[in-house]
């Protein structure tokens, strides 16, 4: 019994120094593991180079096209670096106490902040917050992107310690101040001074040095140029820090508080890149729907993705960069023009030229910012899709001859008459009379409404006939044009027009993305017989210049009128073009119209050419041919007479004269029908006549019975 005791401490005993032997391999295999993992981690760390923080660079701004591929690199960066002496200390400190309270106790890692960043991210299960010291800040911004990943996160930590073995606390101080960005496309605290105050960073204020420190949490929201309101409340956080650490007394603290923030006028940018109109476009876009900055667009390292077709720019530019293209102008003021072209499907603006001449910066955009009457271009808006949504077809016949409707007169511009003319043939040949005799059949207001869906902004002195013939009292764009037109190839679908797809920071963050906007602007049988009918004009009309080989083309011209009589001319040029792919705008004209300067040739001659030139040379980027006419019957052919070299050849079709002629007989009955009606209704009318006329007689001799009957009463009375 006592043996088998003893056997069993013995047993115990062997157990207890075995699983200890275990337990120390694990250890030793644990500190192994750990000794390694600081080996590699070391090695790591010295083979890391960090010595891109001893070079200031510029940060452009990258553009790209359709394709992904870089299309155009803008900058307005003047990243100038500064020493640490140049540095107010307040400035200095307003950063240590805002960024990191303890940057010189610590060795480039806050142990305190990391874990409890990871506390944070345990919980939420994801990362969503860091704990990043200044020196951790300033190897994120220079060598890695903003993605929040523990893998990211590793390799922030390698580059902090190779930073903290290399440089002294200074020396990071110094590269942070010179590397951070401010907002405004303000890279290092150099620029951030003259884009906000106008001065060296060496003269900043206390007032001035928070307002700095306060924007790296969120430059682009807590711009003072954006929300003063802002700025001042996070500049207020930064002087109670300071206040906090010691750095500033109550004092100092109370009498900044109070102070305004006092901005200097905003420089005048300049930049040189490919594509300026496009580029200008771009910017204004950015500023206009994603909040930025101008000089955020140009100096933010902004990756910003478009909708720019490159064959397609190169192209435009290369036609406007040819005077052979355009009508001679006067020798003290060059003939302008602007032209736009973009995806009917998508509302991408593929290329852009908004004018002639020298580009100088921010210089006047035709493409986007003219408004001028578009003349006959209107007439598919506010005339015959409105004439077609209400019925109205190819053949259906209108009046070509003098008319006065309230005081208003129209005049075709070659002053003759015909009578009689089909739908199709006054499209075709761009008349003005019967445009607005039929404008002012279906309604001035069903005009107006259809320009206003295709997205022409019109006004209340617009409501009128002028309407018919595009005499707005302001006008509209090139860019607007296009934008309406491009419902017609797309089956009454209207796309809103955009350069822009995405935009990302310097770190690969989504600060903007394009959201697909569409309107149904007509139905698609009526787009598709307004694509039928500018087709016609396009072959047989007034646009043939316009014509391409081997691709469908459709489109109106415009012309309209010289303010001033006694000279021919006119003052602006419009063409409105497309192809089952592609919808283009082109204005020509002068800036300044007067007796010395105006356009002599037609609208037919001078942006048709400018509009053919230009397809023709993009043909690569269009390989869909041919329309989609299928909702247009197809036995239906042009109830016109095509016109060839002056000689009239009668091209009807059996059936469209079967139809006039049928419809001619049932107006005919409709007239006689009426004219019989209107003479029974005569009948009527003198029957009834005759018979007041005889009851009238009747009531008149029965009240002079009665009178006498009374007076006969009155004398036996008597």
């Amino acid at each position: 019994m006592g043996r088998r005791k003893k056997q069993t401490r013995v047993s115990r005993t062997k157990k207890w120094f075995n699983s200890k032997k275990r337990i120390n391999r694990l250890v030793v295999v644990f500190i192994g593991i750990i000794l390694f993992g600081l080996l590699v981690f070391s090695v790591l760390i010295s083979f890391s180079d960090v010595s891109k923080l001893d070079i200031v660079e510029p940060r452009p701004t990258f553009i790209y096209d359709i394709n992904g591929e870089v299309a155009s690199k803008v900058s307005n960066s003047k990243i100038e670096g500064v020493s640490l002496d140049q540095i107010p200390t307040e400035l200095i400190e307003a950063f240590v106490a805002t960024e990191d309270q303890h940057f010189y106790k610590h060795n480039g890692i806050n142990y305190f902040g990391i874990t409890k960043a990871f506390m944070q991210n345990l919980v939420k299960g994801k990362v969503v917050a860091g704990g990043s010291t200044i020196t951790q800040q300033l190897s994120k911004n220079v060598f890695l992107t903003t993605e929040r990943t523990y893998t990211r996160k590793f390799k922030e930590l390698i580059f902090t310690k190779k930073i903290e073995r290399k440089y002294s606390k200074d020396e990071i101080m110094e590269r942070y101040l010179n590397q951070i960005y401010f907002g405004e496309g303000a890279w290092g605290i150099q620029r951030a001074a003259h884009v906000y105050f106008g001065k060296d960073v060496s003269e900043l204020s206390l007032n001035e040095s928070a307002t700095l420190a306060g924007l790296i949490k969120a430059p682009s929201n807590l711009s003072p140029y954006k929300s003063m309101e802002k700025a001042v409340e996070r500049r207020n956080i930064v002087l109670s820090l300071m206040k906090s650490e010691g750095y500033i007394n109550q004092k100092d603290f109370e009498e900044t508080i109070d102070q305004p923030i006092a901005l200097t006028d905003k420089e005048t940018i300049d930049y040189k890149g490919k594509y300026p109109y496009y580029v200008d476009y771009l910017i204004e876009e950015a500023v206009n729907k994603y909040g930025l900055t101008e000089n955020e667009v140009l100096s933010g390292g902004l990756h910003i993705y478009t909708e720019l077709n490159p064959v397609i720019q190169d192209a435009t530019e290369e036609v406007y960069r040819n005077e052979n293209n355009f009508p001679v102008s006067k020798p003290d003021q060059l003939i302008q023009s602007g032209s736009v072209f973009l995806n009917p499907k998508t509302g991408g603006i593929s290329a852009l030229v908004g004018g002639r001449g020298d580009y100088t910066y921010k210089r006047f955009n035709n493409a986007t910012k003219l408004v001028r009457q578009p003349g006959s271009a209107l007439k598919p808006l506010a005339v015959y899709t409105a004439a077609l949504e209400q019925g109205y077809d190819f053949g259906d016949m209108l009046v070509d001859e003098p008319i006065n409707i309230d005081g208003y007169q129209p005049q075709n511009i070659d002053k003759r008459y015909r009578g009689q003319v089909t739908l199709y043939d006054a499209l075709l040949n761009s008349y003005n009379i019967p445009a607005v005799w039929l404008l002012n059949k279906i309604g001035i207001e069903e005009g107006f409404s259809a320009v206003e869906r295709f997205g022409i902004p019109l006004e209340k002195e617009d409501h009128n006939l002028g309407l018919a013939l595009g005499g707005l009292h302001q006008g509209t764009s090139p860019l607007l044009m296009a934008q309406a037109f491009s419902a017609f190839p797309n089956d009454g679908i209207m796309m809103q027009a955009h350069a822009i797809s995405e935009i990302k920071d310097a770190g690969g963050k989504v600060v903007g993305s394009w959201s697909e906007k569409s309107a149904r602007v007509t139905e698609p049988e009526v787009a598709q017989k307004m694509t039928f009918m500018l087709k016609g004009v396009v072959d047989d009309g007034t646009a043939r210049i316009a014509q391409i080989p081997g691709i469908d083309v459709a489109g109106k011209t415009g012309t309209t009128q010289l303010p001033f009589t006694g000279v021919a001319g006119s003052k602006d040029h419009w063409f409105v073009g497309y192809t089952p792919e592609l919808v283009g705008a082109i204005w020509l004209g002068y800036d300044k119209t007067d007796q010395e300067h105006y356009l002599t040739a037609t609208s037919g001659v001078t942006v048709t050419t400018i509009f053919q030139q230009i397809v023709t040379k993009s043909m690569s980027e269009l390989p869909t041919k041919d329309f989609d006419l299928s909702l247009v019957e197809k036995k239906k052919q042009k109830p016109s007479k095509k016109i060839n070299n002056g000689q009239k050849k009668d091209q009807e079709n059996k059936k469209d004269k079967e139809d006039k002629k049928d419809k001619r007989k049932d107006r005919e009955k409709e007239k006689k029908k009426d004219k019989e009606d209107k003479k029974d209704k005569g009948k009527d009318r003198e029957k009834e006549n005759k018979k007041d006329k005889e009851d009238k007689r009747d009531k008149e001799k029965n009240r002079d019975e009665n009178k006498d009957k009374d007076k006969d009463k009155k004398d036996k009375d008597d």
